[in-house]
């Protein structure tokens, strides 16, 4: 009985300003996936921009974990089907619509290895991420384009590759400085 009642007494009360406090998590790091949508760099070869948004995605998961990252895109999502102008293509459905899909799954991976608080782990999980992402979208673009699956890989991910590694280290250290403020914000 006494095991009990001190595991009760270490359960943490959810408060309204803990709710309040995620929500506003949540929503910075969707508006900075909608800005990052922003920072695009179009190829002539692929429908396909570069943009910032798998920085932010994989920042997202490693900072707010599996569950809240995985709502940040979401979130985003929802937004982006309003019709707000937060996608860096023509619309949601458009050829870069699967890699937006993308996003849900690959913050989850992303939360779930970051959770660890290891470096060796968080990067497992920003390259599983990253797949995450690049099957969506050519899974999308394939189907979308009618491509085989050759032209799908070059159009929709050969081109990314190197960026996508140079934004997954950046975003490993980001993750490595701000889980601790993020830890200590949401304890207040």
């Amino acid at each position: 009985m006494r095991a009990v009642a001190t595991s009760l007494e270490q359960v943490r009360r959810i408060t309204i300003a803990d709710v309040g406090r995620d929500l506003a998590l949540v929503s910075l790091l969707t508006a900075l996936t909608a800005l990052s949508a922003h920072v695009r760099l179009p190829l002539p070869f692929t429908p396909v921009p570069v943009t910032l948004q798998t920085f932010v995605v994989l920042v997202a998961g490693g900072l707010l974990g599996a569950r809240m990252g995985a709502g940040s895109q979401l979130l985003y999502l929802i937004v982006a089907s309003v019709g707000l102008p937060v996608i860096a293509g023509p619309t949601l459905f458009g050829p870069t619509g699967g890699y937006l899909l993308g996003f849900v799954a690959a913050a989850a991976l992303m939360g779930h290895f970051a959770a660890r608080r290891d470096w060796r782990w968080a990067a497992c999980g920003a390259l599983l991420a990253t797949l995450a992402i690049y099957a969506c979208g050519v899974t999308w673009l394939c189907l979308l384009a009618g491509l085989s699956l050759q032209e799908g890989l070059a159009l929709g991910v050969a081109p990314f590759i190197g960026g996508d590694a140079l934004k997954a280290l950046a975003a490993l250290g980001v993750i490595a400085v701000g889980q601790p403020t993020i830890s200590r914000f949401r304890r207040r």
